[in-house]
């Protein structure tokens, strides 16, 4: 029908033209930011779901730090302990050698004095062996693996690791104020001395594979996270990014509709001058 006052195809053709434009703007927005979804009206549960795994992969990337400096922390414990290791046993070579008849009082007087400097290094390892300004081997630190230390090894509230060594840390100061206590006045004392030192380098090789278990455990945690963490963001990216292919694709088939629809527009406006022919 031809009518003045309504052009049915110009306006289905404007409708058209509406519909178009406004994908052709999504498209374009799309391949813009690199977004499939770039507001809740391009896929509302979506955005939801990428939300939350987002929330979750932000979540162990922290964890993953997190485990880092506990692995640190226990290492600088452990190396603390390794250095015991190493004065214990000189300890143990100045007994040897004081508990043989051969050792004279000047002898026993001059290892003595070596005997002691080296156990007041030992305390001097034990207080000031510190992670972030915190001592670690202190039974009271705030941080000491002897008073316990929690680790927030996920992104949620429940995935923690509680790591205490205060068993182990405990027995290596009692051994050492033991062997710390003998007089080494005689070759007697220094005899006893031996087996106060092989003492001490048992709980102190006991604390630190409690420290070394610990340290494993936090770089299993680690690996474990970092799997998850790329499976994670893969399935974030399958409803977040753009495939470039496909919208490439779709925006030049929009673009083609555009001129389409801009050309039929153009060929409809001209209907309503068929009426004044019609009246000549």
């Amino acid at each position: 029908m031809l009518s003045l006052h309504t052009n049915a195809a110009s306006l289905s053709t404007q409708g058209s033209l509406a519909k178009t434009n406004k994908a052709l703007s999504t498209s374009m927005t799309r391949l813009g930011t690199g977004f499939r979804v770039n507001s809740a009206m391009d896929d509302a549960a979506g955005l939801q779901i990428a939300t939350r795994l987002n929330a979750q992969t932000r979540g162990m990337a922290v964890a993953q730090r997190n485990t880092q400096n506990g692995i640190s922390m226990l290492q600088t414990a452990e190396g603390a302990m390794d250095e015991m290791t190493n004065i214990v046993l000189r300890m143990k070579d100045l007994a040897t050698e004081g508990a043989s008849g051969t050792a004279t009082a000047d002898d026993l007087l001059a290892m003595k004095a070596e005997f002691d400097d080296l156990g007041k290094e030992l305390d001097n390892i034990t207080t000031n062996t510190k992670f972030g300004g915190q001592a670690l081997l202190g039974a009271t630190g705030a941080l000491g693996v002897a008073a316990g230390v929690t680790f927030q090894i996920g992104s949620d509230k429940a995935e923690t690791y509680a790591f205490k060594a205060g068993t182990e840390v405990t027995q290596v100061s009692t051994d050492i104020g033991l062997l710390k206590a003998n007089t080494f006045a005689s070759s007697t004392d220094a005899n006893a001395a031996i087996d106060l030192a092989n003492t001490v380098l048992k709980s102190v090789g006991a604390a630190r594979s409690k420290l070394g278990a610990g340290a494993n455990r936090l770089d299993h945690v680690f690996n474990n996270l970092q799997n998850m963490k790329t499976n994670v963001d893969q399935a974030k990216g399958r409803i977040m990014d753009v495939d470039y292919a496909t919208e490439s694709s779709n925006m030049t088939t929009k673009q083609m509709l555009m001129q389409a629809s801009s050309s039929m527009l153009k060929q409809s406006n001209g209907m309503s001058g068929m009426v004044m022919s019609l009246l000549q």
